[in-house]
């Protein structure tokens, strides 16, 4: 039987529309059982807990358990590949950041495509600052680079590692200021601060929770922050862009999903996650940390990761860094 046009066109209109409305209808069921955020470095540290932080106010939002997976191993990328690897449903989400961002050029072969993820909402921004020894001589960014112009090779900076995103940043400043430092890495952020404290190096390039009670006490002495703008948690101290013009480092967290993860999924998340960086409990939690929300679309975060990847690449590159 031939259908009457009009009827054609009506049936035609609605089987066109329920795409839509499918995918509709799966975001506002998502998520239907617990979410996991994996997290590529142990429990305790700034991004276990900015990932739990931001688990305990989606799982509010979206009415199930958020559960965050530790998974630590070769720079974070023992996790990103397994959260990557996942089905790209939404159920299995990554705590990105900077790390990936290096780790793309800084390791010959990886078993994930950092530059190929979904990106799903940038989450916080935090500096790292420039300490010295109390005793060491120069107490300004600027006669720090003078003392080192004047005595190249003569300050050894510590890190918390090779290719690390201190270690990048250290990188970065010798670059730009023009300065012979060397380098000495640490396992981890607090037995470089032991040895700055011990006088055993001059400086260190390091992040705000480990460093911020020594820098209270007076134990170890901070002359800049990296980010381009001063820090709420220490407001008194300037940047090193105010010396060193176009410098910037910092730490940066986001969420990420496998590509691959419907749009309308990515979307929720990223709504919600907006949602909470507005809050001010939630805002108020990061800033005893030192940083700051990040918010923002997915297009936005897209930018941020393809960004960050071309900059360290390039220091990494410039500077022949091989990873252990």
């Amino acid at each position: 039987m031939k259908l009457p046009r009009r009827n054609f066109l009506h049936l035609a209109a609605g089987a066109a529309a329920l795409p839509a409305f499918s995918r509709m209808a799966r975001a506002q069921a998502y998520p239907t059982r617990p979410v996991r955020i994996v997290v590529g470095f142990p429990p305790g540290g700034g991004a276990d807990i900015v990932a739990r932080l931001i688990g305990q106010w989606l799982s509010e939002r979206l009415g199930q358990q958020i559960v965050v997976e530790n998974r630590s191993g070769a720079g974070g990328n023992v996790g990103s590949e397994a959260a990557l690897h996942s089905p790209p449903d939404g159920y299995t989400l990554l705590l990105c950041g900077v790390a990936n961002a290096i780790s793309t050029t800084l390791y010959d072969k990886l078993n994930y495509n950092f530059r190929d993820v979904a990106p799903v909402s940038a989450i916080t921004r935090a500096p790292i600052v420039l300490l010295v020894n109390p005793t060491f001589a120069p107490k300004t960014v600027p006669e720090f680079i003078a003392y080192a112009k004047a005595n190249p090779d003569r300050i050894n900076y510590a890190s918390a590692g090779v290719g690390g995103s201190f270690h990048l940043s250290g990188e970065l400043f010798k670059a730009m200021a023009g300065v012979r430092l060397v380098h000495v890495p640490y396992r981890g952020a607090a037995p470089g601060l032991t040895d700055l404290i011990g006088g055993q190096v001059q400086a260190m390039f390091v992040d705000t929770p480990p460093s911020i009670e020594h820098i209270k006490s007076g134990k170890v002495r901070a002359l800049a922050v990296t980010t381009a703008t001063r820090s709420e948690l220490l407001p008194e101290l300037p940047t090193v862009a105010d010396f060193v013009p176009g410098y910037e480092a910092s730490v940066w967290n986001g969420v990420c999903a496998p590509k691959g993860t419907p749009a309308e999924i990515v979307e929720r998340l990223n709504r919600e996650i907006n949602a909470g960086l507005a809050d001010p409990k939630l805002k108020g939690r990061l800033a005893e940390m030192g940083a700051w929300p990040l918010p923002g679309s997915p297009a936005d975060f897209g930018k941020l990761i393809a960004d960050e990847t071309e900059k360290w690449g390039k220091v990494i590159r410039s500077a022949n860094i091989k990873a252990e």
